[in-house]
C-alpha cells in the first residue's frame, strides 16, 4: 500500500509539520505579507483570524465589519477586515487570503494558562478549503495542495 505521503506529493500537495501544543491545539508557522507569526490550525474557525493588534505589524489594510465575531468562549466582538493578504504556509502560498480581525486576548490568555506560547491569530476553514487540505492527526502534517495560479511567487 502506498504512502499517504507519496500519493499526495504526486497530486501537488505540500507536506507542512504541525506541532502539538499542550492545548492540544495543533500549530503552525506561517507568513502573512512576508512578516512571520504562530498560529493555530481550527477546523472549526469558519475563517482565519488575526489578533487586532497586529493590523501593522502584518502590513494589513483593515477595513470595519459589520460581522461579530463569536469563538472560545467570547461571544459579540467587534471586528475589522483584511482582503487579498499574501499569505505563506510552508512553500504553499496564496494572494487571496481574506483576515478577519478581532481581539484574540482570551485565546491567548487560554493558552499562556496551559503553559502554551500565545498565537497571532488562527488559520480556519476558508485556508483548508482553499487548498483542499487533509490533516494526518497521527504525524502532525497538513497537506495544502498548490495552487495553480500561484506559480511564480
Amino acid at each position: 500500500m502506498k504512502k499517504i505521503r507519496k500519493i499526495l506529493e504526486k497530486e501537488n500537495y505540500i507536506r507542512i509539520k504541525l506541532k502539538n501544543i499542550a492545548t492540544n491545539h495543533l500549530e503552525l508557522k506561517a507568513k502573512i505579507n512576508d512578516v512571520r507569526g504562530r498560529f493555530i490550525l481550527d477546523t472549526g474557525a469558519s475563517n482565519s483570524c488575526v489578533g487586532m493588534d497586529l493590523i501593522e505589524f502584518f502590513k494589513l489594510d483593515a477595513k470595519l465589519s459589520d460581522t461579530k465575531a463569536a469563538g472560545a468562549g467570547a461571544i459579540d466582538m467587534e471586528t475589522q477586515e483584511s482582503a487579498d493578504n499574501f499569505l505563506k504556509i510552508g512553500n504553499w502560498k496564496t494572494k487571496n487570503c481574506h483576515l478577519v480581525l478581532f481581539n484574540l486576548s482570551h485565546v491567548n490568555t487560554a493558552l499562556l494558562q496551559h503553559n502554551a506560547n500565545e498565537v497571532h491569530g488562527i488559520i480556519g476553514a476558508d485556508i483548508l478549503h482553499q487548498g483542499k487540505a487533509f490533516i494526518d492527526y497521527n504525524k502532525n502534517v497538513l497537506y495544502l495542495r498548490k495552487l495553480k495560479t500561484i506559480k511564480n511567487l
